[in-house]
């Protein structure tokens, strides 16, 4: 026994590597996320509420005994009773159900857009971090080269040892804003990999790159789920309203009896005699026509109209916000790209080519540097931030 427990608890934890596309995190997140497939059981609880929903109480059996006295003789009743609403109370309950079945399958939709629209977002943010993780690389070799260059210069004598110990400080700044950038891919690696049903020891690797930068097509956003989800709520409080009416007159009962007497007229001579009878109960609602739930339902249900149209303005608004920040943003990159990169990157090297033939200093190659670097960081991010607006779209119109 001990020697089981011993291998057990020494079995290496078993790891998985996972390697997905942009395009593959939707599905991956509907399949695998944990929370979605517990809120899928929501779905699962009403109906299962659903099925109890619309049905008549259960009827009910009494009897009762008497004994023999001087005065009475030995009676049993039994009797069989049942109720049943006056108005479409169970009709309405049954419709009430359906529409919380409904509900429920709009809320379950509607988690999963925002699961999907965070993992995305958080994918994106990781391919574009690669990106500016490379472009750190890529400077920091070029520093290093001119760092090289400006030492073996100030051995010989021909460089300020001051420019050669400036250009090692300005490797070594990007090395670290590589090694910050790591830290923080790390960090987003660890906050999708729950989304993806993933646990801490899997290996998790992006493949492909950003798409290009391209406006998706306008389409209609009132089949988001949110908002279909509101709209079935004012269709169910409208319902339970109208249920909370027909609530004003109570069941109505009806059943049947029987009696039997028994009664010793002697010693030998027994008289038995015995009856059958129908009885009916109608509740008179005199005192009470459950006015306080009717009101209450009323304004439940205006409340939920008013909240469907303020809905309806908001995803308008986020819709237009994401669209026009997709617009500004791919503007910037070709701006960027197109105009000024290419004159920065001309500069950068002529400056360059200046600095070594000692026509200028180190100072000014290391600012034209930072420019570029700071031109291409800032494209990238407005690419980043291009598709994280296209995500907030995708998932305002509901069509991640």
């Amino acid at each position: 026994m001990f020697r089981s427990l011993f291998i057990t608890l020494f079995i290496p934890l078993t790891t998985s590597a996972v390697t997905l596309s942009l395009s593959d995190i939707a599905p991956h997140v509907r399949d695998h996320h944990p929370a979605l497939r517990a809120a899928r059981l929501s779905i699962e609880e009403a109906r299962g509420r659903q099925l109890g929903a619309g049905r008549l109480t259960n009827p009910t059996f009494d009897t009762s005994f008497q004994n023999e006295s001087r005065v009475s003789p030995r009676t049993t009743v039994f009797g069989i009773d049942q109720s049943f609403p006056l108005t479409k109370r169970l009709t309405l309950e049954k419709q009430l159900t359906s529409q919380l079945v409904t509900s429920a399958e709009h809320e379950v939709r509607d988690i999963e857009r925002r699961y999907i629209a965070a993992a995305r977002s958080l994918a994106v943010k990781m391919l574009a971090l690669d990106k500016q993780r490379a472009l750190r690389q890529q400077q920091t070799a070029l520093a290093q080269k001119l760092s090289d260059f400006a030492k073996d210069r100030a051995k010989a004598g021909e460089l300020s040892p001051l420019d050669a110990a400036q250009a090692q400080v300005d490797a070594q700044r990007l090395l670290l804003e590589a090694r910050r950038i790591e830290i923080e891919s790390v960090s987003l690696r660890g906050e999708l990999k729950p989304m993806l049903g993933l646990k801490p020891q899997d290996a998790l690797t992006l493949s492909g790159e950003l798409p290009s930068l391209t406006l998706p097509p306008s389409k209609a956003w009132q089949q988001r789920a949110d908002y279909q989800l509101a709209r079935t709520k004012v269709e169910a409080a409208q319902t339970d309203a109208a249920l909370a009416k027909a609530k004003r007159m109570s069941d109505a009962s009806a059943g049947f009896f029987a009696s039997r007497e028994q009664q010793d007229v002697t010693q030998r001579n027994t008289e038995r005699t015995g009856f059958v009878g129908f009885r009916f109960s109608l509740p008179l609602p005199f005192w009470n026509r459950n006015q306080g739930e009717i009101a209450e339902k009323a304004a439940t249900a205006e409340r939920a109209r008013l909240e469907t149209e303020a809905l309806a303005a908001q995803i308008t608004c986020e819709a237009d916000t994401a669209r026009r920040e997709m617009e500004a943003n791919a503007a910037l990159v070709t701006d960027t790209r197109v105009k000024l990169l290419p004159l920065v990157i001309e500069q950068t090297s002529k400056l360059e080519k200046a600095y070594e033939s000692g026509q200028t200093d180190l100072l000014t190659v290391l600012r034209a540097r930072d420019q570029r670097l700071q031109l291409e960081s800032a494209a990238l991010d407005a690419t980043r931030d291009f598709h994280l607006a296209r995500i907030r779209y995708e998932a305002a119109i509901g069509h991640p």
